[in-house]
């Protein structure tokens, strides 16, 4: 038998129980930025925390309004997560130094969206040999650090990326 610390997967069980429903991000948007994993609140977009990440330092840009696709945005708001995604490699880069990153949306069910009404952008730092005999031989994927761990230490850092870039301007 195979056991796996989850701890964060918690949340995710406790909302099930309750029946939350409604999208993750509107309903993120309610809560503090603690408790919603919420690094940063922009004028048009946030970033948060994948709290079932693919990686160390997941993370997600989304709109603050509810859009199913960038074709609905405005260019202010296409233009803010511009500004976001590059405070965010470079945050990513200074905590982490992954070798690369995965950055791209995934729009539509057929596309692979876990949410497919409200578009948003992954940024998933990578280190070559990620894949270890884990997810190999197990089928199971090893998350070195837990998500508040990851949370506590980035905020500061993109908060401090975000303020360079836009005092720049």
């Amino acid at each position: 038998m195979k056991y796996i610390f989850t701890p964060w997967r918690w949340e995710y069980i406790k909302r099930a129980m309750k029946g939350e429903e409604g999208c993750v991000f509107c309903l993120a948007q309610k809560k503090s930025d603690e408790e919603a994993f919420i690094l940063y609140r922009g004028r048009y977009n946030l970033i948060i925390m994948n709290i079932y990440p693919y990686n160390n330092g997941h993370i997600m840009i989304a709109p603050l309004q509810h859009l199913s696709s960038p074709e609905q945005a405005s260019r202010e708001l296409l233009s803010e997560i511009g500004v976001l995604l590059q405070a965010s490699l470079r945050a990513l880069r200074r905590l982490f130094s992954p070798h690369g990153f995965n950055v791209g949306m995934n729009l539509g069910r057929s596309a692979g969206a876990g949410v497919e009404d409200h578009f948003h952008l992954h940024v998933v730092p990578r280190w070559e040999g990620d894949s270890n005999y884990m997810a190999v031989f197990s089928d199971t994927k090893v998350i070195a650090l837990d998500v508040a761990q990851v949370y506590r230490m980035l905020r500061p850092v993109l908060v401090e990326e975000i303020k360079n870039l836009t005092n720049k301007d």
